[in-house]
């Protein structure tokens, strides 16, 4: 099993200001299920932490930027807060975060910092020591998947290439998406021939998501990749440049039973927002 998650949080959530000028988008609050099975707000970075945990993650990256310091103080146990907490007679209240205190306690966590943001494939470099030779998961902070028991990335993991695995979702409208072109691989996956970022005419309509599976062959692809779409270096000409390359690339798909949650824009998160209780409620999972 991968041993490493890469999580990217250093984007400066400029949709949805002024609300991001502080505090970034990542810890932006989604409903969830308490431990007690009651609904309970969380931000959405600790969600994503706490359901990798869950899956059996213990070694995180976060790539953090300028003015992201409010994601490390949060990863940083407060146990004097828990005691003044449970001192004023709210104990039932912090029973969500003294087990997330604990998983915290019970991982690695490393921090690096992407200087000024130059794309999704920079980011992903800059996690390149702590990656080292490994295959690792990476994901992006402010996407998360509401799955029943991690399904999705037990499908995402389950593929063995020596590229990359893509998780895809079938959508209305995928210019705002690296859009993949692929055909049948084995069981329900694809063999991707080709990844294209934000195309003016999509290819298809099978949009990539941000879940992946890299062996270490993305680092180098990375490093051969020019910048592209919005003057960025994109992940998506890096996964082409490893299908050119020989490398085999293969895509899982989103089930229609498993809800994404995006809290890139406003329309989005209220979205998230709305669909999270929804699912809490029954209504859709």
């Amino acid at each position: 099993m991968l041993k490493k998650v890469v999580v990217t949080a250093a984007g400066l959530g400029t949709r949805l200001l002024p609300t991001t000028k502080e505090l970034p988008k990542e810890m932006l609050p989604i409903y969830v299920k308490g431990s007690n099975g009651q609904v309970v707000l969380k931000p959405l970075l600790q969600a994503l932490y706490e359901q990798l945990y869950e899956f059996g993650f213990r070694e995180f990256c976060f790539v953090v930027g300028r003015g992201k310091r409010a994601i490390e103080d949060h990863f940083t146990p407060d146990w004097d807060f828990v005691d003044k907490l449970e001192k004023m007679g709210k104990s039932s209240t912090t029973s969500d975060l003294v087990s997330f205190y604990r998983m915290v306690e019970d991982s690695v966590m490393v921090w690096v910092s992407q200087n000024s943001p130059r794309g999704f494939g920079d980011a992903v470099r800059t996690a390149r020591h702590f990656v080292g030779d490994e295959d690792f998961l990476l994901c992006a902070g402010d996407t998360y998947i509401v799955s029943e028991k991690h399904r999705f990335l037990q499908r995402l993991l389950s593929v063995k290439v020596d590229g990359a695995t893509l998780l895809v979702q079938q959508v209305d409208d995928p210019r705002q998406y690296g859009v993949v072109v692929g055909r049948p691989r084995t069981g329900n996956t694809l063999l991707v021939s080709r990844v294209v970022e934000k195309p003016a005419n999509p290819p298809s309509n099978l949009a990539i998501m941000p879940f992946y599976v890299f062996t270490p062959l993305i680092m180098r692809a990375i490093d051969a990749t020019v910048v592209g779409v919005g003057g960025e270096l994109q992940l998506t000409d890096a996964i082409q440049n490893m299908i050119d390359g020989g490398a085999e690339v293969a895509a899982v798909r989103l089930e229609d039973y498993e809800l994404r949650l995006d809290i890139g824009t406003p329309e989005s998160y209220l979205h998230a927002l709305t669909s999270s209780y929804s699912s809490l409620l029954g209504e859709r999972l």
